[in-house]
């Protein structure tokens, strides 16, 4: 028998699975940019537990009691920014992202008209993930360490507004 992975809110006590499973997940992404201090990669336990304590909405995959992937918006007025989207590697490949990408935008969607997010330009796989969902590159921008980064956008679509 197998188990499903299940999409639940995440909580402080899942600070710590979440920042393991962030780092392996993006650490192909560090070797593929040669650049080992990406914000994921860096950010600390105490800044992810700030995260979970504060107003952005952070969603978590489980596996039986294992932590398996973990996502995140913020929202700001009628957008919500969508960002560490993270699958364990083990995981990676089975749709996994696109289950949790879908999930944080209907925790999202009665309350935004845009959703927003970012990844490397060079990310294919990534990109992919993000057009096959809807999202469309808006622009290019660099981040601090000089890493060219695709914008993407996608509307949100209400139901409650919808003609579908």
């Amino acid at each position: 028998m197998s188990v499903e992975v299940s999409i639940v809110p995440a909580g402080v006590a899942d600070a710590g699975e979440i920042l393991t499973v962030q780092r392996a997940a993006y650490l192909t992404e560090a070797q593929h940019y040669t650049d080992p201090f990406l914000p994921p990669l860096t950010e600390t336990l105490d800044e992810v537990r700030a995260v979970l304590t504060g107003s952005t909405t952070v969603l978590a995959a489980r596996l039986g009691h294992r932590l398996v992937g973990s996502v995140r918006a913020t929202l700001d007025g009628d957008t919500a920014h969508v960002g560490r989207l993270s699958v364990a590697p083990d995981h990676q490949g089975r749709g996994l992202g696109g289950r949790l990408l879908t999930a944080i935008e209907a925790a999202c969607t009665d309350r935004v008209t845009l959703f927003t997010l970012f990844t490397g330009a060079d990310s294919a796989r990534n990109l992919r993930l993000y057009q096959r969902h809807g999202y469309r590159i808006v622009s290019y921008r660099p981040d601090p360490n000089g890493i060219r980064l695709a914008v993407l956008e996608k509307p949100a679509v209400n139901p409650a507004h919808s003609d579908a």
